[in-house]
């Protein structure tokens, strides 16, 4: 068997040295080492992922590292390790489990916490490591490879797995309140917990901070594996894997001397096998629990064959922001040109370009056009004249073309083209949800550290499929498995169907099951009740308008691997409804569910404490880990500066690592910094060249930040402003009504009307300037204008409901968590 290095992209050199390198005889940074250590058996993967930390410093460390895993994995365990101690991590409610870490990390002790952000973008925090220890923390995850077969019957089952958190572009206004992570973007009303998925970038020509190891063991578990194809990172694999004479499967490691700047992928080829049945085969697994009361399931069917074609409604949207450039863009290009060339005189179609505003190809108009040659010709030369800039306006695009989707007699089609680097994945999903009734939408990532999350739920709530495309070298075959999806699915209105197997209401994930492609697997998974056997069954509408279905009986395994992965899938069909809906009944839903199996989602998190004090309980030196810019990718500081200027992206500074020296207190690393902290490291601050002048002064706090941003964070601080003042002074009042509680009646009234009702009237007239009045403060306004004087009982019930109206008003509403949906 050979293993086949796939060509990338050309990138310039990046060498250890030059502008910007920092080293010191300590060290430089605390996470020295990520270890991935997989074992793939079949189509499921279990991984183990080692991080190494190191402080050091002289002073105790808590490290934060913002960090990627793939998105479909379940995150099982964590375990810390120091000083010959090993402490397991518990899962808990994340309110709790972070009031546990910071009461242990404040009382001295060794703790750890592991939180998920985005389905794919995860922090961890250590907390309290002694100068020059070294703390281990080791995560272990389930995760199932993506499986699909070509028109030969060969198939290809892909292992990825992100190294890289890449800068995403924030929407929104600032927020005025107390900032939820450490990173450099500021938290907006779209991104609520923006600075946590922002972490600092390293400078260009950084030395290589981090010892990577990959490994991975392969048992292909009967199936006839022919190859293994490395894209991206080179990899090596044993001497007689790699000559063909041992047996399939085998070791694969990665090179030493890679950086954590890319994904890691792996695929694995299987030949078609002799005589196999053209229909569509099914196989169902039967997982019982330790209690046999109940377990989980899994149907898989494998299609083949192709759909009959009818008329199609097909909206191309493509991404042509400043994260873009480059490859990605020629690849963006290409892949919407192949796609409106497959397209025929009985389909209509559209195309979009966005970045902060929307564009289409000239002389095509608004709505959908026929897909003849004269339009095809016109839509592929507007294509050919987009290029990357600006920023990523993502929902008012996707909003636009729903809206061009909406007839329901014709096949619906949305392709969207794009790298997926957004933060207000929830904002979208929330506002897009009703819109996708009918349309069917297949997402298409390119990059190499792409947001894959994002993708495959946005395809998975549109009842379609993604395809992520690390290099130009891929497109070709991603495009051809695009093709046959917009070209028509074998089945559709899928439904499921059991006999002799109780199913456990609404566990079903994914909840609702879309359509079968040709090559593409259905699977799906959920829980039973009783005894472990039965049959399922599948149907739904042919392409050519009649019955279809499949079957599949039961077989027992006890792979606990596939309850792991079904919790993982049924929990993110659950965060996804709650995007929409932000019902408290689903966070309830998540939690118990997240906590039964012990799989980890937004509302947990894992723990680990040390019961040992090791400090005296100061608080410790914060440094939050700086990531790799991405490979392939410009300086993230320039692609942000483009987006200001709606213009291409130019070299501009790249904001350096933070790292707050050994006296700030906690929570002092700067969001918005553009110099590494280097006296904290005791070396010299060197930069890179000055990023081009903002044509709006950004806001003093963040320097550097764009200036539509900055312009945002300087509306959203005015804001926090008035209502702060107004909060201060009628706080004032409230402590002078209080006093006057023993006063007769009459200095009450006149105070009343004398001194407070100006006051109110002042603070009112500046909030309605600014629309931001509370109904009950205007109404308090009107009521004490047209009081008389002469009226004492309804001037002493003024005065309480003034005392109770200005208590409100003075009472700052209680912070929603971060993780939580904002109405």
């Amino acid at each position: 068997m050979r293993i086949t290095p796939l060509p990338e992209t050309p990138t310039l050199p990046e060498p250890d040295g030059g502008l910007g390198a920092l080293t010191t005889d300590r060290g430089n940074l605390p996470l020295d080492t990520v270890d991935v250590r997989a074992s793939v058996t079949g189509l499921v993967a279990g991984v183990e992922v080692v991080q190494g930390f190191r402080n050091p410093f002289d002073v105790p460390l808590e490290a934060t590292y913002v960090f990627p895993l793939p998105d479909r994995a379940a995150v099982t365990g964590l375990r810390m390790e120091a000083d010959d101690r090993t402490i397991e991590g518990v899962l808990k409610e994340r309110g709790q489990a972070r009031q546990d870490y910071d009461r242990a990390v404040a009382a001295g002790q060794r703790a750890a916490i592991a939180e998920e952000d985005r389905p794919d973008v995860f922090t961890m925090r250590v907390g309290n490591i002694l100068p020059g220890e070294r703390v281990t923390i080791r995560l272990t995850l389930d995760q199932p490879l993506p499986y699909e077969t070509d028109q030969h019957g060969d198939g290809e089952a892909t292992f990825r797995f992100p190294l890289v958190v890449a800068p995403r572009y924030i929407p929104g206004t600032p927020l005025g309140d107390e900032a939820a992570g450490q990173g450099t973007a500021p938290d907006t009303d779209a991104v609520p917990d923006a600075s946590r998925i922002s972490p600092p970038v390293l400078l260009p020509g950084f030395p290589n901070p981090v010892r990577l190891a990959i490994t991975v063991d392969i048992d292909p578990a009967g199936l006839p594996l022919t190859e293994l194809r490395s894209a991206l990172h080179v990899t090596t694999a044993d001497e007689d894997r790699a000559e063909g004479t041992g047996p399939a499967g085998g070791t694969v490691r990665l090179v030493p001397g890679e950086r954590l700047d890319r994904d890691f992928i792996l695929r694995l080829v299987y030949a078609a096998r002799d005589g196999e049945d053209t229909a569509a085969p099914a196989s169902l697994t039967l997982v019982p629990d330790e209690s046999g009361a109940e377990g989980t399931f899994t149907l898989t069917v494998l299609p083949s064959g192709r759909g009959r074609p009818r008329p199609r409604d097909v909206v191309l949207v493509l991404d042509r922001s400043g994260s873009m450039h480059g490859w990605k863009m020629v690849a963006a290009r290409r892949a919407a040109a192949r796609i409106v060339d497959t397209l025929t005189a009985g389909d209509r179609f559209a195309v979009l370009s966005f970045d902060t505003v929307v564009e289409r190809p000239r002389d095509l108009g608004a709505g959908l056009v026929p897909g003849t040659d004269r339009n095809r010709f016109r839509a592929v030369e507007h294509l050919a004249s987009v290029d990357a800039r600006g920023g990523t306006e993502l929902l008012t695009p996707l909003q636009e073309a729903c809206a061009l989707l909406a007839d329901p007699h014709r096949d619906r089609v949305l392709v969207l083209i794009t790298d997926g680097q957004v933060g207000n994945e929830d904002q979208i999903l929330a506002q897009l949800g009703p819109s996708l009734q009918g349309v069917r939408i297949h997402t298409v990532g390119i990059d190499q550290a792409v947001n894959a999350g994002f993708l495959n739920r946005l395809a998975e709530i549109g009842q379609g499929r993604c395809e992520l495309v690390e290099s130009e070298d891929r497109l070709d075959t991603a495009m051809e498995h695009i093709h046959h999806r917009i070209g028509a699915p074998l089945a559709t209105d899928l439904s499921l169907h059991a006999e002799g197997l109780t199913l456990v209401p609404d566990t079903v994930a994914p909840s609702r099951l879309g359509a079968l492609f040709p090559g593409v697997p259905l699977v799906v998974s959920g829980r039973f009740r009783g005894a472990p056997s039965g049959t399922l069954t599948v149907r739904g509408t042919g392409s050519d308008g009649t019955g279809w279905e499949r079957d599949a009986k039961a077989t027992v395994t006890g792979n606990r691997s596939i309850t792991s992965i079904w919790a993982r899938a049924h929990l993110r069909d659950l965060e996804d409804r709650y995007a929409v809906s932000g019902s408290d009944e689903l966070e309830r839903r998540i939690v118990d569910a997240s906590l039964r199996f012990g799989v980890l989602c937004r509302f947990t998190a894992f723990v680990a404490i040390d019961s040992r004090v090791v400090t005296e309980g100061q608080a410790p030196h914060q440094v939050v880990q700086p990531v790799e810019s991405p490979r392939g990718w410009e300086s993230p500081q320039a692609t942000l500066m483009a987006a200001s200027y709606g213009a291409p992206a130019m070299p501009a500074a790249m904001p350096r690592a933070t790292a707050a020296p050994p006296s700030a207190p906690r929570g002092g690393a700067a969001r918005g910094t553009e110099r590494f902290a280097a006296e904290s490291l005791d070396v010299p601050d060197f930069r890179t060249s000055p990023a081009p002048p903002s044509p709006a002064p950004p806001s003093p706090a963040a320097p550097g930040m764009p200036a539509p941003q900055a312009r945002r964070r300087a509306k959203g601080d005015a804001a926090t402003q008035r209502l702060d003042n107004a909060r201060r002074d009628l706080a004032e009042e409230l402590r002078r009504l209080t006093d006057l509680r023993s006063a007769s009646q009459a200095d009450r009234h006149q105070y009343l009307l004398a001194h407070l009702l100006p006051v109110l009237e002042t603070t009112v007239q500046d909030l309605d300037h600014w629309g931001d009045t509370p109904r009950s403060l205007s109404a308090l306004l009107t009521d004490l204008r047209a009081v008389s004087p002469a009226d004492p009982t309804r001037l002493d019930e003024l005065w309480t409901r003034t005392i109770e109206t200005l208590k409100e008003f003075t009472t700052p509403p209680p912070k929603r968590a971060f993780w939580k949906r904002r109405s």
